[in-house]
């Protein structure tokens, strides 16, 4: 359907009759006499025209639960490739990867604009509709009516493309598959290739291992090494990232930019310095989340995420976002003020694994972050600071803490009694709501969020909470590119402006080298023995940091954006042979 004009309504946040149909009885569409909005028969929810809506944009500020979007657009957007239902999302344009071109293409965006949408509609999982949601297709039916681009995609595909799909919830495979990992290679994999994929993605210790045990991070590893392993002609992986630290990011970064020299492969993640290195091209995604998404033309992958940081796409002549995202210079990181809390070295062992660290201090407005790679203790860190923890020896700190620890556990309690408390501060909170979106999850359960939502709760819940120093134990986690920065925006305005500190682990070299002003940098090795250093210049740590993952940055010359040097090429050789593997501007 055509329309200058979308109307999204979230079935799942309607309460219908407890409202008594505030959207129905407020619309002056139809006071006059119109249907614009009326009951579905069966069940009962609000049915928006798209074709009688007039945009007023009265229905969705007095609906109680905030479950109506009414979006004018700019311009005719034509028919989408694929809407879920009446008053849905829809997506317009696809991803179409290039039949001659060598390289990895990334799609990049806000969550809910259909990225993973447009990877079910590429891998066949659904089929595309046109917009036509009361209709399902058969490719058959469906080939006559696409472009001659999409339609050459689609037909291989219906005649017997191969395809090998990493899927983004990696969890779900605790559930889908009892038993060892060895048992789940021997069905998945070609028995002559199990070998290498063991050693290239260094899963010996798991072999005997139950899937139900495994880590976040090694269920990412070994569902990236299935995928990557399939007899297939295209490969897709959806957020291959999450769980992994940077040492392990780049192992997985230089096997996906090697394989997709001789295949074909289609990336979609949120850490922009993994997406930059493994790309050589990108798509945009752009639109209003959960409402519609838009596919930009293909783009070379700098030209694209440099665009993505503006906020405006040069050959659409399109600007999708009002402000640009930018990158602090090192001068403005830096951060000179008085001591404000001292802890002591610290010591601690859990069995066979054994932690220690130097003492340090935290100064008023500071932001300290904390790198290294997994298993070396940083959590344990931030557990012995808030508390959680008790250090065999040493003490922690005499301080009050606010607290996100990495792993959340989600009640039934509505997101919005979770937000209050006595030590909530309404102005923090506020903006909080504002920055994170938050008003649209109110009326929902903590058990009803996706990943993303329940971190950007529990976010602002610890941001909002009145403290001395913050904790937050992987912030970045399941949040899109936008929202880390509009996280860490909110976070440095809080900090700086109270006068508070901070601690933070997080993997995501750019978010990191966004927020801190000072860094710990841990070392040892994993699972056996971990040591933190005192706070150092920020230079100086990620300095040390990337070292010990042999990993040498710059920054792009337009945005600024940290970027990954390619290994052993003349940058990387010639910063690693003055060490300086942290870049210098």
């Amino acid at each position: 359907m055509k329309s200058g004009r979308i109307a999204v309504l979230d079935r799942s946040l309607c309460t219908k009759e407890v409202c008594g149909y505030a959207c129905i009885h407020v619309c002056p569409v139809n006071r006059m006499g119109k249907e614009c909005i009326i009951k579905e028969k069966g069940t009962g929810y609000p049915v928006i025209s798209e074709e009688l809506c007039v945009g007023c944009g009265i229905c969705p500020k007095r609906c109680p639960v905030h479950c109506i979007k009414i979006i004018n657009l700019s311009k005719d957007l034509g028919s989408p490739v694929y809407q879920y239902g009446e008053n849905s999302f829809r997506l317009y344009g696809l991803p179409i990867p290039i039949e001659d071109a060598k390289g990895a293409i990334s799609l990049v965006g806000k969550n809910g604009l259909g990225k993973t949408t447009a990877l079910e509609l590429l891998s066949g999982h659904i089929i595309p509709n046109l917009g036509d949601f009361k209709k399902e297709f058969s490719y058959t039916e469906l080939l006559p009516k696409l472009t001659p681009e999409f339609k050459r995609y689609f037909s291989s595909l219906n005649a017997s493309l191969k395809i090998s799909i990493k899927p983004q919830a990696v969890n779900k495979l605790r559930t889908a598959f009892k038993g060892k990992v060895s048992k789940l290679l021997d069905k998945t994999v070609p028995k002559e290739k199990i070998p290498e994929l063991i050693k290239l993605f260094e899963l010996q210790n798991i072999l005997n291992r139950e899937i139900s045990q495994l880590s976040g991070g090694e269920l990412q590893k070994l569902s990236i090494a299935v995928a990557y392993f399939k007899d297939a002609q295209m490969y897709y992986f959806d957020e291959v990232s999450n769980f992994l630290d940077i040492g392990e990011r780049l192992n997985v970064s230089i096997l996906i930019k090697d394989f997709s020299e001789t295949k074909k492969v289609l990336i979609v993640d949120h850490d922009l310095t993994l997406l930059d290195y493994v790309s050589n091209y990108v798509y945009i995604f752009y639109g209003d989340p959960s409402a519609y998404g838009v596919v930009s033309g293909i783009k070379n992958v700098r030209t694209g995420i440099n665009e993505y940081l503006k906020g405006f796409l040069t050959s659409e002549n399109m600007r999708f976002r009002d402000h640009e995202i930018s990158f602090l210079q090192k001068s403005e990181t830096e951060h000179k003020s008085k001591i404000k809390f001292k802890y002591t070295s610290l010591k601690k062992s859990f069995g066979s694994f054994s932690f220690s660290s130097e003492s340090g201090s935290i100064n008023e407005g500071e932001i300290i972050g904390i790198v290294g790679k997994n298993a070396l203790g940083k959590s344990l860190f931030i557990k012995i600071l808030a508390g959680v923890e008790k250090s065999d020896k040493g003490e922690g700190a005499s301080f009050s803490v606010s607290y996100k620890p990495q792993y959340l556990e989600p009640s039934r309690m509505l997101v919005k009694n979770a937000l209050k408390g006595e030590k909530i501060i309404p102005i923090v909170l506020d903006n909080a709501k504002r920055e994170l979106n938050l008003m649209p999850l109110m009326e929902k359960k903590l058990n009803e969020l996706s990943g993303g939502e329940l971190q950007r709760v529990a976010l602002a819940k610890a941001l909002s909470t009145d403290a001395e120093v913050y904790l937050f134990d992987e912030p970045s986690a399941f949040l899109d590119i936008e929202q880390r920065f509009a996280f860490a925006k909110l976070l440095r305005q809080t900090i700086s402006e109270t006068s508070k500190s901070a601690f933070i682990v997080d993997h995501d070299i750019v978010f990191m080298d966004t927020i801190a002003n000072r860094i710990i940098a841990f070392v040892g090795e994993s699972s056996i023995k971990g040591f933190a250093s005192s706070p150092m210049d920020k230079k100086d740590g990620m300095n040390k940091f990337l070292s010990l993952v042999k990993i040498t940055m710059r920054r792009d010359k337009d945005s600024k954006r940290p970027r990954i040097n390619k290994p052993e090429s003349s940058l990387d050789t010639e910063q690693k042979g003055s060490g300086e593997y942290y870049y210098s501007t």
